[in-house]
């Protein structure tokens, strides 16, 4: 049995689950409200506040099933009760973050501002404090919605392996790569 999708969920408090036609669950928490379908051979339990979901059989695909939409639902309930939150920094000399309302304004040393809308489900903050990089933080209740333009971002000016310039996550490492030697 799939170790992730065996194990159960405990609904907090305040955490509502309906499994609706068509086999579409919907969380809404004190945050908000999220909808996931899932695969019609795989079921939904909620009793006494615990949730668990079951395969139909022990093939593989049900059970690769099973593991990932477990993580979804889990993902959903955390969504609803906690959020979630990506910082970013900008490593450059000139690079700088401006949000106003969803929009995101970016210089990332192009000979152009980079406008990036972000979508109304998520808030945007930047910080930018002299002597330190500026840092734009993405907040929302949907993790891969929030991966997906964290990832947007930072393909916007992704970090080369030699100066580690450009768009990285806070308290991610970057692989460095040594430069040229000259040699005689």
């Amino acid at each position: 049995m799939s170790r992730i999708g065996k194990a159960i969920i405990k609904l907090p408090a305040g955490v509502d689950i309906k499994v609706s036609t068509g086999n579409v669950v919907t969380v809404k928490g004190p945050k908000g409200e999220l909808t996931q379908k899932l695969e019609d051979d795989i079921s939904l339990d909620v009793t006494d506040g615990i949730v668990e979901l079951k395969r139909p059989t022990e093939q593989k695909r049900h059970k690769a099933l099973h593991g990932l939409y477990r993580s979804l639902v889990n993902n959903m309930i955390t969504g609803v009760t906690q959020g979630y939150t990506k910082r970013q920094e900008l490593v450059g000399v000139g690079y700088k973050a401006a949000a106003d309302g969803n929009i995101l304004d970016l210089t990332l040393g192009y000979s152009h501002h980079i406008y990036f809308e972000i979508p109304k489900e998520l808030t945007v903050k930047t910080e930018q404090d002299k002597g330190k990089n500026p840092i734009v933080t993405l907040e929302g209740i949907d993790k891969q919605l929030i991966g997906q333009v964290a990832a947007k971002i930072r393909s916007l000016r992704a970090p080369e392996p030699y100066k580690g310039k450009g768009i990285k996550f806070v308290g991610e490492t970057l692989r460095r790569k040594a430069g040229k030697t000259a040699s005689k």
